[in-house]
């Protein structure tokens, strides 16, 4: 029996990836904080013949996170993949405080813990797998979003460290860095929203990403391509770019 935890599951990627990888065979554990969207995630899910436990917790919650991830069987993938924006005003408001601080704890630091949590246990199997939900914005931040920018690219490196460190003992870790797909939070988001994948396009390129062990996952191409030229370009450069795309304030 294969078992996988996706954080997030009640999100437009993560309900795809939850009904992406139901089968029999396999046991869910879904994770979110909307129950009635997560329990129609689960049924949906169970309808493939997946076995399916939820879980709905507030992420920020340091210790009923790491009480629960404590009392679950050994994982064979960990999809952190639960998260939130927020932006700057529409006429160059500073992003809320209130908000910028929530979105660092979500994240970055509760991936981070459930990143930690979960190693002990592939750590002793000598096997594992898992991926962290980055974004294209991880590459080079946009004007409109800072702090969303910020905690993406803190996710980036962090999985890339982590790859690094464990990969000798078996475990794969994978940064996921997805553009543009359709959601309320990414509709929410201010900007132009180029080459747009519906969730279930995304799901499926991230589960081919993961069978076959991408240190990066990144999509769509051309949007990753030019998310990447933005990281290694001049920086005077890229901000004329990013600016003309449309993404200023």
């Amino acid at each position: 029996m294969r078992r996988i935890l996706i954080t997030g599951a009640t999100s437009a990627i993560g309900s795809a990836l939850a009904w992406e990888y139901a089968a029999p065979g396999v046991t869910l554990i879904l994770h979110g904080r909307r129950q009635d969207v997560l329990a129609r995630v689960a049924q949906a899910c169970e309808a493939r013949g997946a076995m399916v436990r939820c879980h709905g917790l507030d992420v920020r919650d340091g210790p009923a996170l790491q009480a629960w991830l404590a009392g679950l069987e050994p994982l064979d993938l960990v999809v952190i993949n639960a998260g939130m924006n927020t932006h700057v005003g529409p006429g160059g408001e500073p992003e809320p405080w209130d908000e910028v601080d929530a979105l660092l704890d979500v994240n970055l630091k509760a991936s981070m813990r459930i990143a930690q949590a979960v190693l002990p246990a592939m750590r002793a199997r000598g096997r594992g797998q898992i991926a962290l939900m980055s974004s294209l914005a991880g590459y080079f931040g946009l004007p409109v979003t800072p702090a969303y920018s910020a905690s993406k690219a803190g996710l980036k490196a962090y999985g890339e460290a982590l790859r690094g460190w464990l990969a000798p003992e078996g475990i794969r870790v994978s940064v996921i860095m997805p553009g543009y797909v359709e959601s309320p939070m990414c509709a929410a988001m201010p900007g132009p929203k180029p080459f747009l994948w519906t969730p279930d396009r995304a799901a499926c390129a991230i589960r081919r990403g993961l069978a076959r062990d991408r240190a990066r996952i990144s999509f769509p191409f051309p949007l990753n391509w030019g998310a990447w030229w933005l990281a290694v370009l001049p920086a005077a450069l890229s901000h004329r770019i990013v600016r003309w795309m449309g993404y200023g304030v």
